[in-house]
């Protein structure tokens, strides 16, 4: 018996180690640029990429810190080691402050965020004096305690305070208009005894620890990413690709994929000689069907392409149809929308560009597709540009390339069809009661439902277009109507006046809409239940930001890109089956250590809205439902809610329509 338990106790940590748990989030942050060193003991706290991880000089071991692990936010913007209480104060763009310990124990100081306060709480410096920190602030100074783990005092000056430092018992501020100090022993918080210093002592930073270390930690390689841009995502072969996603980022962004957290970043370096032209990052991609290896991305200034994560070819006005915004500029050669068809054809939108908008690369050619409706964009010296930027670009289940223009001149959102060349235009947003829609800033996105229906994430909220209305002169778009279940008649239009910048359907049908501002929400597959609002707040999502969204269909892990990072949650629906075999269909953890494990069991492999039983050995019925896409979640409890005994259990299924499915075991230890 003592063996069979070591048995099933190994099987339990390769799951662990295999599979994600449901409910479980993770963080995939950047600690590629080192910004900042301060050693503590043999330990060396290093800031990259606005990231932390630590290293031991000893043992020569890396541990990273992120918000899924303990810290408090993300984004940070300045370290500094405290030797006298040994601490490391971390300070965050939004004022946030974390304490962490060599041990990798971290306490918030969260007063400063929290607080109400007329001026810019941005933390600029932090100076070390004895226990305490002083952080330079927008408004003034706050002292605080770093062996008590709190703020003691705060200077409301007026001021911003740009660099502090401490010399006989002095206290120098560096400020806009020049250096103000005060005396130690006396009341700084009055700002009476604060005055115009005629000498100051220097502000230059201490940077004998990055100094010393750099060329160590150049060499180390905590993991992660490159970059934490994240504007523009999708999931192929299980492999998930990335990119910026804009023309904002003053560094150049390459391409990435991830493949069971490994990253791979494709060639940037040498582009820009290669062209000449400024290479600013890939703004969309598209992978072709037919290799895996070969993509193509497009850029503020034309089209890249890519083999094995190698750039290939480059092309714009000088060997294509592609062109400048202003007919000239080789810089601002817009390709904002990019994607293969079901023939192996590649389509370009050129957005800005004087004369045409659509374009077709298909065996080695180039072939332009004029259409009037993309031509709207007025602009001084041009009249009928093609707007402003088209882009999101999908195939739907019919072969139609869907895309929208995410920009407040001209909201719409557009249907071609690649075979007959026909292209429709939604330039207008009326609801099924008769309002108009205001669309204030653009249309951000649009995905096709399991229902072949078409998303359209707006500045304004969600909009639906049904099957039945996309050949309709004046299309009808729905905004669904959600009851509120008060004991009144009363509804209210599915979250709108949100921003909604992403939307992705899971193997269950639900939708994932991020937003602006807003987090991420989960709607049922019928529209009317909201499953999860996750904010900062309330979760482990790195910012209420969201730029996209991604979802492994295998997995159920959803992936949001933010501006501070990407970070992914486990949900309880994949992409279902075809069919459900003795191969595909299985349970994790399994077996299942209840004395080590409190989370759920998964079955998978199923097919959608597969009818699933789970009986103990004498056939005792213990749980019963309905799988979520491909995926049914057990808590291990019996239908009266309480923990099952140790055995095996069944798991019998069947398909939706009452077909026999098969069967499956699972193993629990208690």
């Amino acid at each position: 018996m003592k063996k069979l338990v070591i048995i099933l106790l190994l099987a339990f940590s390769f799951w662990h180690l295999a599979f994600g748990q449901i409910g479980t989030w993770k963080a995939y942050m950047a600690y590629h640029d080192v910004q900042q060193i301060q050693k503590a003991g043999d330990d060396l706290f290093v800031m990259a990429s606005n990231d932390l991880y630590q290293y031991n000089l000893n043992d020569q071991t890396i541990y990273t810190y992120d918000k899924i692990n303990g810290m408090s936010d993300t984004y940070i913007t300045h370290i500094k080691w405290c030797p006298s209480a040994k601490y490391l104060i971390v300070a965050y763009q939004n004022s946030n402050i974390d304490l962490v310990s060599i041990e990798n124990d971290v306490i918030n100081i969260s007063d400063l965020y929290t607080k109400v306060i007329t001026g810019d709480k941005t933390i600029n410096h932090v100076t070390i004096h004895e226990q305490y920190a002083y952080l330079a602030c927008g408004f003034g100074i706050v002292k605080l305690d770093v062996q008590n783990h709190e703020i003691s005092e705060s200077y409301m000056l007026n001021q911003n305070i740009l660099n502090i430092s401490i010399e006989n018992n002095m206290l120098y501020a560096k400020t806009d208009d020049g250096v103000i100090c005060g005396s130690m022993s006396k009341n700084l918080i009055d700002p009476n005894n604060w005055q115009k210093a005629t000498t100051s002592p220097s502000f230059d930073d201490d940077n004998k620890d990055y100094n010393t270390y750099i060329e160590t930690v150049k060499k180390l390689n905590p993991g992660g990413p490159k970059h934490n841009f994240f504007g523009f995502m999708k999931f192929h072969h299980n492999k998930l690709y990335t990119s910026n996603g804009d023309f904002q980022n003053s560094v150049p962004v390459q391409v990435m994929d991830m493949n069971n957290k490994d990253w791979n970043s494709y060639q940037y370096e040498g582009i820009s000689q290669a062209t000449g032209v400024s290479y600013q990052g890939a703004f969309c991609f598209d992978i072709d069907p037919n290799n895996d290896d070969h993509i193509f991305t497009g850029s503020r200034n034309g089209l890249y392409e890519y083999n094995n994560g190698k750039f290939v070819k480059f092309f714009n006005s000088d060997n294509s149809p592609i062109e400048a915004y202003d007919g000239s500029d080789k810089n601002f050669e817009l390709i904002t929308g990019i994607k293969y068809d079901q023939e192996g054809n590649l389509w370009l939108l050129n957005s800005q560009a004087p004369t045409q908008a659509l374009i077709k690369y298909s065996n080695g050619k180039f072939t332009s597709y004029p259409h009037a409706e993309l031509m709207k964009l007025d602009d001084t010296g041009f009249k009928n540009k093609s707007n402003g930027e088209l882009s999101k670009t999908i195939i739907d289940s019919n072969g139609l390339l869907w895309f929208v223009n995410n920009n407040w001149i001209k909201p719409a959102f557009y249907c071609y069809n690649p075979t007959t060349d026909k292209l429709k235009a939604y330039e207008t947003f009326v609801n099924q009661d008769g309002t108009t829609i205001n669309i204030l800033d653009g249309v951000r996105y649009c995905i096709e439902d399991l229902d072949g229906s078409i998303w359209i994430a707006t500045s304004s909220g969600p909009l639906l277009l049904t099957k039945d209305q996309m050949d309709s002169e004046n299309p009808v778009l729905t905004q669904v109507k959600v009851p509120r279940n008060d004991g009144t008649d009363y509804a209210d239009y599915l979250l709108a006046g949100i921003d909604i910048t992403s939307i992705a359907i899971d193997g269950a049908g639900r939708k994932w809409f991020g937003t602006n501002g807003n987090g991420v929400y989960l709607i049922s597959a019928d529209n009317m239940e909201q499953v999860q609002h996750f904010t900062t707040t309330n979760s482990c999502l790195l910012s209420d930001i969201i730029l996209s969204i991604s979802i492994n269909p295998s997995t159920g892990e959803v992936f949001f890109g933010t501006d501070k990072g990407l970070c992914s949650y486990v949900s309880d629906a994949t992409e279902p089956s075809e069919e459900m075999t003795k191969d595909n269909v299985y349970a994790y953890p399994n077996p299942v250590d209840f004395n080590n494990y409190n989370g759920y069991i998964t079955i998978t492999g199923l097919t959608f809205n597969a009818d699933v039983k789970i009986m103990s050995s004498y056939g005792t019925l213990v749980n019963e439902g309905h799988s979520n896409g491909g995926t049914y979640v057990w808590d291990g409890c019996d239908q009266k809610g309480k923990r099952v005994a140790s055995g095996i259990y069944m798991v019998a299924t069947a398909t939706s329509n009452g077909e026999k499915g098969t069967v499956c075991k699972i193993a629990i230890v208690r």
